[in-house]
């Protein structure tokens, strides 16, 4: 069987897209079955309605979780056990996080609440996001704190 046809995070991404793009209620409900199977199979907890820009990679899909009010702009990495939520139940911590072109999210990191994650970030392993991250810069700890400003791709590669 080749590498190509079994990718379960890009099926998962594909039916998503397919649901967002079809007009036909025959198309979408295809749509749902496909995601129910892709995600069952992947692990990961993406809705029908999330706001997923293009390139998305998810290289270990399993345990991701994205909020259906999350949005992850293009270009974007996300690795596994990744949440991408809200901070509470009241209304004054209702939000999703927003992550900006080129973000990358590191295994088990936790972005929690209305934040703004800045372009070209890197958010450390298991680190868990509470305020607005700075575009460029690196992101560790519990709460996490910005250790290192100009992310470059040298540094991402590191981490992957």
């Amino acid at each position: 069987m080749s590498q190509r046809y079994w990718n379960p995070s890009r099926r998962l991404i594909g039916t998503i897209r397919s649901y967002q793009s079809s007009s036909t209620r025959l198309f979408r409900g295809l749509a749902v079955l496909r995601h129910h199977f892709w995600s069952a199979v992947s692990g990961a907890d993406i809705p029908l309605n999330s706001n997923l820009g293009q390139g998305l990679e998810l290289p270990h899909p399993n345990g991701v979780i994205v909020h259906p009010d999350a949005y992850v702009s293009d270009g974007c990495c996300l690795m596994q056990q990744v949440t991408l939520g809200t901070k509470g139940l009241s209304s004054d911590d209702n939000g999703a996080p927003y992550l900006e072109t080129g973000v990358f999210v590191g295994a088990g990191a936790k972005v929690l609440g209305k934040i703004t994650i800045g372009a070209n970030s890197v958010i450390g392993a298991n680190a868990v996001v509470l305020h607005d991250v700075p575009p460029g810069s690196i992101v560790v700890g519990i709460p996490a704190r910005v250790i290192g400003k100009e992310a470059s791709k040298a540094a991402l590669a590191a981490l992957t």
